[in-house]
């Protein structure tokens, strides 16, 4: 990562040469996903790389001005790689006491606050639980401090509109996002014909919310403070040529769906039930009917799973969606498609648990439940997303192992992973392999038989109603071949064997090495959404010397054929992970490798400083 530099006027630490962390945070109610969103917008338009990371309460709605209601969003952006969202801010614009008290702590020591000095009443202060004022009692001196009445600024800003009071506050967040534009020498005008296409059957407010961004920009112009507030640029990221665009996450889930679909060349069927964080998903997907996508909100979670169990018995590719909870529910389904042998991608976007645990924050904790939590031995493909863009590279394998295998798959992203952005360098589909789908339209020589196999031992797929070709699936035991009921303990073994065989035989790339070298002291193992804080320290300890390398699983189930020798080519291995240790105890069961866990559970997600600190206990 870029190096602090000395801003020599301020006479304090200032923001790094060529990455800069911001936050915004301020009530739920007060638009900080919004301008976090606008201000990613921008980002990208610039030319920097990014990475976000959007925190919001689970309430609803939590009372106006209360601590377990803040929402916030951070955003890493520079000239260089950017893998995170950034350990600690270089600036925090805090709306209120209670985003101020809630983030400041992370703030790094010399950073920059911006704060809503109108907001910090008594009322407001005694609901963030502060004994006095702390924009004025000193508590904030380690850190530089810009006190801004923004709630009367905008006011003023608005006034010529005519907006009520309740109104015209909102514009808040737009006169902040001003005030950052100008910060970071950003153009103000798409953002300006943003607010008019969103208020477009409203131009007053469309006009309202422009004034208020512009005034924030042009108070950064004319103020001529001294000490904190400067303009910093940020010059463009080095990229590839081509068309970029900005990703979510659940974006990347849902367009590699529908290009999976479209490499199978089948009709895609969506069955899903809001739960967050998984909804988006069903959002997007709604969107893009016209590549032959058909979405269905069910009643429930099992509802959703069935419905999409039937699209694929019917010849689509049937894809359903959930968090934690609700994979909990569809299990009894996933057998069922297990033993009906049919193709059904299933994204599981993980969150905070046990039960409804922690609705809006990141976790891990779902690999077991993906790999074993079904009743009976019910052996199914897991694959884990690293990032945005990965996660439309793992959802056109999901596909295609579903359809390629007959068998439901399992794709893990989780929160972090599921509301945040990057850049992403959109794909040259032609260069894809497809893997058209070939139903069964005929009686084969020998007769047909619903559980014969093939080379992949795959059953065939056959559409109902295809003539000659009736046949009987269900969740009762098959017989092998033939698909009749048969409770004879052979035949359950045999048919048993066979379906963990043909699980077990799917061929997945070799495990590589993300950085570093195959073999030697210390292996930094990971899944998921840890890639890109582990990725940095990682790069950084070996740019101290240290002798460790990063190994990050794609295909959690079945494991690389490789990478039981490869983990037994370091002397120790570490494995980071947002649970209790869940991978670790999958890699030990399976190469007696003796993996040391890195666990954490707050939430949110590791920072890379967290990551060097494991390394250097694991090195000593």
């Amino acid at each position: 990562m870029a190096t602090a530099v000395e801003d020599k006027a301020a006479g304090s630490e200032s923001f790094l040469s060529d990455a800069v962390v911001v936050r915004f945070a301020g009530d739920s109610g007060d638009g900080m996903q919004l301008t976090g969103g606008q201000f990613t917008l921008s980002s990208a338009l610039a030319g920097n790389d990014f990475a976000t990371f959007p925190d919001f309460p689970a309430e609803i709605r939590a009372p106006q001005g209360t601590l377990f209601g803040v929402s916030a969003f951070q955003i890493n952006f520079g000239s260089s790689s950017i893998d995170t969202a950034g350990d600690a801010p270089d600036v925090l614009v805090a709306m209120n006491p209670a985003a101020l008290k809630t983030n400041v702590p992370t703030l790094k020591p010399g950073g920059l606050i911006i704060a809503d000095e109108g907001e910090f009443n008594d009322r407001n202060l005694a609901k963030a639980k502060y004994d006095s004022n702390p924009l004025e009692d000193g508590s904030l001196a380690k850190w530089q401090l810009l006190k801004l009445n923004i709630s009367q600024l905008t006011m003023e800003a608005v006034k010529p509109f005519g907006l009520g009071n309740k109104e015209a506050l909102r514009c808040k967040n737009m006169w902040t996002l001003g005030l950052a534009l100008w910060m970071f020498d950003r153009d103000r005008q798409p953002l300006i014909d943003w607010l008019h296409a969103k208020f477009a059957k409203d131009p007053n407010l469309a006009a309202a919310n422009a004034a208020a961004l512009n005034a924030g920009h042009a108070y950064g112009e004319t103020a001529e403070l001294a000490g904190p507030l400067k303009q910093h640029h940020v010059d463009p990221a080095p990229a590839v040529p081509g068309l970029y665009r900005t990703l979510t996450g659940a974006e990347g889930i849902a367009l590699g769906l529908v290009a999976g679909a479209q490499l199978a060349s089948l009709p895609m069927f969506f069955g899903g039930y809001p739960i967050t964080p998984a909804s988006a998903i069903l959002h997007h997907l709604s969107r893009l009917k016209e590549y032959d996508v058909t979405t269905f909100q069910a009643e429930d979670e099992i509802a959703a799973i069935c419905s999409a169990i039937g699209a694929s018995y019917g010849g689509s590719l049937g894809v359903t969606s959930s968090s934690g909870p609700g994979i909990a529910l569809k299990g009894e389904a996933m057998g069922l498609a297990i033993m009906t042998e049919l193709p059904l991608v299933i994204v599981n976007s993980q969150r905070g648990g046990p039960s409804t645990g922690l609705p809006t924050k990141t976790e891990q904790s779902d690999l077991y439940q993906a790999v074993y939590g079904r009743n009976g031995d019910a052996p199914m493909p897991v694959i884990a997303a690293r990032s945005p863009g990965d996660a439309f590279e793992c959802a056109i394998e999901a596909c295609r192992i579903a359809v390629q295998y007959m068998t439901p798959v399992m794709l893990l992203t989780d929160g972090y992973i599921a509301n945040a952005a990057e850049p992403w360098h959109v794909p040259d589909l032609t260069a894809y392999e497809a893997f058209p789908v070939e139903f069964l339209t005929e009686v084969p020589e020998g007769g047909f038989k619903p559980y014969g196999r093939d080379e992949k031992l795959a059953r065939p797929w056959v559409k109902p109603g295809t003539p000659g070709l009736l046949h009987r699936i269900g969740g009762i035991e098959k017989e092998v071949d033939t698909g009749h009921l048969n409770y004879a303990p052979a035949n359950h073994q045999a048919m048993t064997d066979i379906r963990k065989a043909k699980v077990d035989g799917i061929a997945v790339p070799d495990q590589i090495v993300e950085l570093g070298a195959e073999g030697g002291r210390l292996a930094v193992v990971g899944w998921g959404s840890t890639f890109g804080p582990i990725h940095q320290a990682v790069r950084r300890k070996r740019a101290e010397g240290a002798d460790v390398s990063h190994i990050h699983i794609r295909h959690i189930w079945p494991l690389p054929a490789n990478l039981g020798e490869l983990l037994g080519s370091y002397d120790k291995v570490i494995v980071p992970e947002m649970n209790t240790g869940q991978l670790k105890t999958v890699l030990r069961d399976q190469y007696l490798v003796d993996a040391k866990p890195v666990n954490k559970v707050s939430g949110q997600p590791f920072t890379i400083a967290e990551i060097e600190a494991a390394i250097e206990e694991a090195l000593a």
